[in-house]
């Protein structure tokens, strides 16, 4: 199979588990050839893996004019009837207003690039990851080029406006749809016809427990471990107003953060704030190493957030053995099971946080049960190599 992979942006620090699709895919035979909206920016580059698949990447974006103005005449005169069935598609998806119909002439133009880029290469099929902004390029470059496309839907974000990014008829047109949870599926569910529900499958991301070392917990260790993006959806003011509860009682707990983002600067001034300079360390984005090794040197993991899908740093900590305290949303309980491989809370509830996270320092057997649990977790439903293989079994059906 010859295929065609499409993101906003790719690849990212954020993103890694759509580069090891990328990557165990291509071990099982597939020719996949990656394209990206917009060029990924130096901040994402964090090792040698980002590296190399931005240097293979083609960019949409920028643009020069005089090729997309031979582009798209070429689309037009080949196939009359397609480009403007295309064109009308582009407009009844639109956004309403001046600024979502602008914003959809770019998205028609950046597809009519990735159309004649896919025909050139001869790929047979196109694979896009979320459902928004580059979901619509890829929609519109398949109409304009009479190839198939797919999609991966995560979720949650998408949820939050699926009438503005028209996610019905992304999915009905879709020759497959691959789901991350349930959860994310039934959401797709709402908004797809009872016909399009047979394709719409369960996926889930992955990760390979053989590149992780089972964390060995000790007695008296007090350290925590945030691996995220640096935003208030995150729920980090959350978090750190319980490590602010926890230092009463635990004055050496340490809680290092993994990763950057828009509110970093108002993150830092609030562990300012709450006087916890020497309970806090920001690291920045690390690279797939580095961040396993920050999982060897940690005794919890914790996430705060209030919007996810399943996330996948959640999938590497219980990989690594590494019991979890996590916000009850979302597909997350189909990752963690409370009370088995770590606590659930409910999300902005401050207290709840800061009691299962002291739980779990104060009982070093309970971190050693979890863990092994989470381990097996992963390794039984949340295996790369198995979910890519089913993602892979999906697509030969579908364009055999």
């Amino acid at each position: 199979m010859r295929i065609a992979y499409l993101t906003g942006e790719y690849p990212r620090a954020t993103d890694t588990f759509i580069q090891r699709e990328v990557a165990t895919l291509r071990e099982l035979g597939v020719d996949i050839h990656t394209f990206s909206v917009r060029r990924t920016g130096d901040e994402h580059i964090v090792g040698l893996e980002q590296q190399a698949e931005r240097n293979n990447t083609f960019y949409i974006l920028p643009v020069n004019p005089i090729s997309l103005l031979s582009t798209h005449s070429q689309l037009l005169f080949s196939s009359p009837m397609r480009y403007f069935q295309a064109l009308r598609l582009a407009w009844k998806t639109r956004q309403h207003g001046l600024r979502g119909t602008v914003y959809q002439l770019f998205y028609f133009l950046e597809a009519g690039i990735l159309a004649e880029q896919i025909r050139q290469r001869q790929l047979i099929h196109l694979h896009n990851h979320f459902g928004d902004s580059s979901c619509t390029v890829s929609m519109l470059a398949a109409a304009l080029g009479g190839f198939t496309y797919s999609f991966t839907m995560h979720g949650p974000y998408i949820f939050f406006e699926p009438h503005r990014w028209r996610i019905d008829e992304k999915i009905n047109r879709a020759l497959f749809v691959a789901c991350i949870s349930h959860y994310c599926r039934s959401q797709g569910m709402i908004f797809a016809s009872t016909e399009q529900w047979q394709r719409m499958h369960i996926i889930h991301c992955g990760v390979d427990s053989g590149l992780f070392e089972i964390v060995t917990h000790q007695e008296s260790s007090q350290r925590l471990l945030y691996v995220g993006r640096l935003a208030v959806v995150k729920g980090l003011p959350i978090l750190l107003e319980s490590v602010a509860i926890l230092k009463r009682s635990h004055p050496k707990i340490l809680l290092t953060v993994v990763g950057d983002g828009p509110d970093r600067a108002q993150l830092a001034q609030m562990v300012k704030q709450l006087e916890l300079d020497g309970n806090v360390k920001f690291v920045g984005y690390q690279s797939q190493t580095e961040v396993r090794q920050h999982m060897q040197q940690t005794d919890i993991f914790v996430m705060s957030s209030f919007a996810e899908g399943v996330p996948v740093v959640l999938m590497e900590a219980m990989a690594a053995g590494v019991p979890v305290v996590a916000t009850q949303i979302a597909g997350v309980s189909e990752l963690v099971e409370n009370g088995v491989s770590g606590y659930l809370v409910p999300p902005g509830d401050t207290a709840s946080l800061a009691d299962r996270i002291e739980k779990l320092l104060n009982d070093v057997q309970l971190r050693i049960v979890f863990g092994k649990a989470g381990r097996a977790k992963v390794e039984k439903e949340f295996n790369i190599y198995y979910e890519v293989a089913r993602l892979h079994s999906v697509m030969k059906n579908y364009l055999s």
